[in-house]
């Protein structure tokens, strides 16, 4: 069961299959697709996507979280932490891997620094003493900016997938 974080404007919650449409028309968005998936997915991939991050809070009891702007209801994005079992150098074995991605009209409105730290502070009460890590595009300023701001420190740029990639690393709380 996916648990319910709430701040003053978000609520990230589970998925429910009402909030397919918001979420596959998030992920066909080019400005989405950018520093994510490079090409916006199509509604079959984003089915695929949407059913595992779902599937894995019952497999690993965490995950990512839709994010919903309470004052409309509307699905503006998601955010969480997994394991994906990455192949990539250096290795992110053992850190739970934070992201977070937001639909363009919920851009630039501060919802990446309020869902963040929520996520953050759930994350920090069910792995104490553990260090976290991100991976974020180079040339995505913002998300980067975010991940500075939550004590995220880039640690390696390196290929993944075809293209270079920075990992940061945030080291637990109080250390």
């Amino acid at each position: 069961m996916t648990p319910v974080v709430e701040t003053s404007r978000l609520l990230l919650r589970g998925r429910t299959t009402a909030d397919f449409q918001a979420y596959a028309a998030m992920w066909a968005a080019p400005e989405v697709a950018r520093y994510t998936t490079v090409t916006p997915l199509s509604e079959e991939d984003a089915w695929i996507k949407f059913a595992r991050m779902e599937g894995l809070w019952a497999l690993t009891g965490y995950g990512f979280w839709l994010v919903v702007e309470k004052a409309t209801g509307a699905v503006i994005g998601e955010i969480g932490c997994a394991d994906f079992r990455r192949e990539i150098v250096p290795s992110l074995h053992g850190m739970p891997e934070f992201g977070w991605v937001l639909a363009p009209a919920a851009q630039g409105r501060g919802y990446a620094k309020e869902a963040v730290s929520a996520a953050l502070a759930w994350g920090e009460k069910k792995f104490p003493r553990t260090t976290f890590c991100c991976i974020i595009d180079p040339q995505n300023a913002a998300s980067i900016a975010v991940a500075a701001a939550h004590g995220f420190k880039r640690v390696a740029l390196t290929p993944y997938k075809g293209k270079d990639i920075a990992i940061f690393h945030r080291p637990p709380a109080g250390f």
